[in-house]
């Protein structure tokens, strides 16, 4: 079989997706929310989406010649994305640790699933939250764990000052407060 239809590795799908890959030896944290998500997402995809796709693509193929049936076509190259997503999915979630951030409610150290503000050195003051490799989404504050600026607060206490380096040098942050979610009971 020709190279071109092989593929070479996993990583594919990471890039495909937008996701980085994770480093070689470290879990896929996720905090509960996150795990959640991605597991409607492939059940949505299993049980709704991929079954859908299949039956307009038996409908197209049963309408005669392939070659400029525009539904067949389409319909297989949409297969193949969901298929592609249901593979990465399935192959995160297996990689997946839970982390409840609720177990530090209360605390004003900075770990994993906590919100954080924090200042820098110019008076700008930022939120984020810290949250799993498949979750992150900085446009809505939420980076992710492995992140420079997440692992210079990680272990930090409200009122700590932290040096961050950055391509234009060393900028010192200032945590000014650390929220966790409450315990759901």
């Amino acid at each position: 079989m020709s190279k071109a239809f092989v593929k070479e590795n996993d990583q594919d799908d990471d890039e495909e997706f937008g996701a980085p890959p994770i480093p070689p030896g470290v879990k896929n944290y996720l905090t509960p929310e996150g795990h959640q998500r991605m597991k409607t997402e492939l059940l949505d995809l299993i049980d709704n989406q991929r079954p859908e796709v299949v039956k307009i693509v038996s409908w197209a193929a049963s309408n005669g010649d392939r070659s400029e049936n525009g539904d067949y076509i389409y319909g297989k190259r949409r297969l193949r994305e969901i298929d592609r997503r249901i593979r990465f999915l399935t192959k995160r979630l297996d990689l997946a640790e839970i982390v409840d951030p609720s177990v530090h409610y209360g605390s004003d150290q900075v770990f994993f699933g906590a919100t954080v503000e924090y200042e820098n050195q110019h008076g700008d003051v930022t939120v984020i939250r810290i949250v799993g490799v498949d979750e992150f989404d900085p446009l809505n504050g939420k980076i992710s764990w492995i992140s420079p600026v997440a692992r210079a607060l990680t272990k930090a206490r409200v009122g700590d000052a932290v040096s961050l380096k950055t391509p234009q040098g060393t900028e010192e942050l200032v945590i000014l407060d650390v929220q966790y979610p409450q315990r759901s009971s």
